[in-house]
């Protein structure tokens, strides 16, 4: 398909939206209502500039904006290719839900720091589009730190002890690997001239003495791998869950943690390429390192009786099927990845979203006090449900979308020992998520705690159905809607072009 570039402005317009409402949150915090309407408008106005770009990047149009030039060769440039396209869609969508739900949430619990709140909330998904759309390493850059900075007030929101800890655990993780990348990004101007990202990789193995090249994808993946929360980098991600619901989902299912998952996949695909990357044989180091984090918080996430505790290590295990399918450098496993980007948003969107309705709801927090719980609050436990199914890969789900591609990829390389690991962790989701249900839905509360309580309010109920609704469709229909899943084949073809696998 022949690429044809377009200067249009929307790429900015969809970035500049929500930092305009952040500050449009700060002038008017004092009237509640007026404030919450600027995060929703620039939600919806977020998502239609998004999306209006869509139809036209399928054809093989690309839009291109750059606010201003650093240099002759590079500016501070914002593209629309499909890689860039598949993180957009799925971040400025789930804004929308995430919105009105984090008003329900907040009013309901009774939040202090609303204000701040909902500013650091829209300079977070600024953020986050502007590393989807991001043309070169140093735009990504910026935005990717920029995301790390709007989101520690959300993770220190709460302002004690135990909040203070988790921020500066936070900030350390992030920002320390953030410099590395940076020296990272240096090294790459110097070898290769350009920072620009480019289908297959900018890097080859002619521009720098071998371990020369190994010791700077380590500097890079580095920034990838901590915010996806890859073992050893993960200790942030479960003390992170101190902050509130909404944050906890921000985190989880639309900006960081995906941050992280794409930062990989840019790496990968478009500053070393799978050709060098074989050559280098770092990729099956790292792959590797995504196995054992699978298997190993899965386990972990199992031992865990705080929800959203069990949610956190989730979400470690779940982030690795990213990096790992980027790893295998096949073009049905970064397929996967890429739509695994999508899968996983949705379906740990919905389930933390439904930790949050029940601790609005009942103030409880732990598994062993929800006996019964199904029977109070059945629409919010359904939907749990169905978001459990669907991290466990189980057909008619989106999860079993991405992990189906997966498995595929691991067969391009002549890797099937992945395929196993797949399938223990499939068994192992089942095993922490299914018990929720269960416990909720066939155990008798004896203590009668529930009877009172019923389902959250609508504010936050609605997005809760919306995104478990979103996750059967999917799952039924992988091109629904905006054409999600040929935005991803179009991401990793371009990527593994002319590229021929066959293991490492």
């Amino acid at each position: 398909m022949t690429e044809l570039t377009v200067i249009d402005v929307r790429p900015f317009l969809a970035v500049g939206v929500s930092f305009l409402a952040a500050i449009l949150i700060m002038l008017t915090g004092k009237k509640e209502n007026v404030r919450d309407f600027w995060s929703v408008a620039a939600a919806f106005i977020k998502a239609g500039l998004i999306f209006s770009m869509v139809p036209a990047v399928l054809n093989g149009t690309v839009f291109e904006f750059t606010l201003f030039q650093i240099t002759d060769t590079l500016g501070f440039t914002l593209r629309t290719d499909p890689a860039g396209m598949v993180f957009a869609c799925v971040s400025s969508f789930l804004y929308i839900p995430v919105s009105f739900y984090a008003i329900g949430y907040m009013r309901g619990h009774h939040e202090k720091e609303q204000t701040g709140f909902f500013a650091a909330f829209a300079v977070a998904l600024c953020a986050a589009i502007g590393i989807a759309l991001s043309a070169n390493l140093l735009t990504f850059f910026v935005f990717y730190e920029l995301l790390t900075v709007a989101t520690w007030p959300l993770v220190f929101h709460a302002r004690n002890e135990e909040a203070r800890f988790a921020g500066r655990k936070y900030l350390v993780y992030t920002l320390v690997c953030g410099q590395l990348f940076l020296a990272g990004i240096v090294m790459v101007y110097v070898f290769a001239g350009t920072l620009d990202f480019r289908a297959g990789g900018i890097l080859t193995i002619d521009m720098a003495p071998k371990w020369v090249l190994q010791l700077l994808f380590l500097l890079m993946i580095l920034a990838g791998a901590v915010k996806a929360g890859v073992m050893p980098l993960h200790g942030w991600l479960p003390s992170a869950m101190v902050a509130p619901t909404p944050v906890s989902a921000l985190l989880h299912a639309v900006a960081v943690v995906k941050a992280g998952g794409f930062c990989v996949l840019r790496v990968i695909g478009f500053v070393f390429g799978p050709q060098l990357l074989a050559e280098l044989g770092v990729a099956e180091i790292l792959a590797w390192f995504a196995a054992f984090t699978i298997i190993a918080s899965s386990l972990i996430a199992m031992q865990q009786d705080n929800l959203k505790r069990r949610l956190a290590f989730s979400t470690v295990g779940q982030l690795s099927y990213v990096v790992l399918g980027a790893a295998l450098l096949a073009p049905l496993s970064i397929l996967g990845a890429y739509y695994h980007i999508v899968a996983h948003a949705l379906m740990k969107i919905t389930l933390f979203m439904c930790a949050g309705a029940i601790i609005v709801t009942t103030h409880k927090e732990n598994i062993s006090e929800m006996h019964g719980l199904g029977k109070q609050m059945p629409i919010t436990m359904a939907c749990f449900t169905v978001a459990s199914l669907g991290i466990a890969g189980m057909p008619l789900v989106i999860g079993f979308i991405s992990k189906w591609n997966l498995a595929l990829g691991a067969l391009q390389v002549n890797q099937p020992l992945y395929i196993v690991i797949l399938i223990c962790s499939a068994l192992l989701a089942l095993s922490y998520l299914m018990p929720v249900s269960y416990l909720a839905f066939f155990k008798k509360n004896q203590h009668g705690n529930f009877t009172k309580f019923k389902e959250a309010n609508y504010f936050m109920l609605i997005p809760i159905c919306v995104t478990a609704t979103l996750s059967v469709i999917l799952g039924i229909m992988p091109n629904f809607g905006p054409h999600l899943y040929d935005l991803a084949t179009m991401a990793a073809e371009s990527i593994t072009q002319g590229w021929i696998g066959g293991g490492w």
